[in-house]
């Protein structure tokens, strides 16, 4: 018996502005990976076919062979092609898809001996924060937290008709670089003036008033640091603020730039463009949503061998 699946994982955006390390959203952009029994081989196509590994260090298969090893069998051989339409380090999640890609095929592949939860706490433990791997098997809007060891996370409510517009620059931003440049202590100033805007945001989805996400989207512990390594990140997000978006921040690590409206979403992408362009910099604009599932099974076969 062949056994064949394919799922798909969302993108996300992690902190939201203010919400650092702390909440991510879901976005409809995905992810497909396809897995069946047979010799050892990984197709990749599309974001990171020339440049992500094809071999037994490619991170979805990584996190494939990390479940096994955690439920303490031997892993299977297996073939996997990855479609990548999620970019590569620009700060939309393409790493934690990768992992909880992986440990979700592995769970179908072992009978599914971890529930949700578990697998959410060991794709956190994987990843070092729950903010993108949340959305990414929950979807929406999750907060994620830990008290001591134990994972735990809340679902925001937001409303129906929010657009998110991404400015996703040809340029990469690598996540380790962004972390790096972050510093040890944090005045308390900057600590209240994140607090304030984080319960700004979270009111603001959760009431469905986003009037105030152009103060609740505001940042000082990690996103002025960052635009000392990319400078064009201010004038993108004013643009799209001048243009009418409620809020604009710099999406996980970045490169990409997000912005949330519920319209005139092409004319905020073409003046987050225009401010790249003029800063030096080009990409591409991509108006999405955010989708309230995460990781999901969309096909599956079992083929008899003769």
């Amino acid at each position: 018996m062949t056994l064949e699946y394919t799922i798909k994982i969302p993108a996300t955006s992690a902190n939201l502005g203010s919400g650092f390390d702390s909440i991510g959203l879901a976005i409809d952009l995905w992810n497909f990976v396809t897995i069946k029994d047979g010799p050892f081989q990984i197709n990749l196509k599309g974001y990171g076919e020339d440049e992500l590994p094809n071999d037994s260090n490619n991170l979805v298969y990584q996190s494939f062979s990390r479940l096994f090893q955690e439920i303490g069998k031997s892993v299977p051989e297996v073939s996997m092609e990855c479609e990548n339409n999620i970019p590569v380090a620009r700060g939309l999640g393409s790493s934690s898809a990768a992992l909880v890609g992986g440990l979700y095929l592995a769970n179908i592949f072992a009978d599914n001996p971890l529930n949700q939860s578990d697998l959410l706490d060991l794709a956190a433990q994987l990843e070092g924060h729950p903010d993108n791997v949340a959305p990414a098997i929950l979807g929406g809007i999750q907060i994620g937290i830990y008290d001591n060891q134990s994972l735990i996370t809340s679902s925001v409510s937001y409303p129906p008709n929010i657009s998110l517009v991404l400015f996703i620059p040809d340029s990469k931003m690598s996540t380790d670089s962004a972390r790096n440049i972050l510093g040890e202590n944090v005045p308390r100033k900057d600590a209240v003036f994140n607090l304030g805007r984080f319960g700004l945001l979270v009111n603001s989805f959760s009431k469905g008033d986003l009037t105030n996400l152009k103060y609740a989207t505001q940042d000082l512990l990690h996103q002025p640091q960052r635009q000392k390594i990319f400078f064009p990140m201010k004038n993108i997000i004013k643009g799209a603020l001048d243009a009418g978006a409620y809020g604009a921040f710099l999406s996980g690590a970045g490169s990409t730039v997000m912005a949330i409206t519920d319209s005139r979403e092409y004319t905020i992408g073409y003046e987050m463009a225009d401010a790249a362009m003029k800063s030096g910099i080009e990409g591409s604009i991509v108006v999405s949503s955010i989708v309230n599932q995460g990781v999901q099974l969309v096909g599956q076969s079992e083929t008899k061998c003769h």
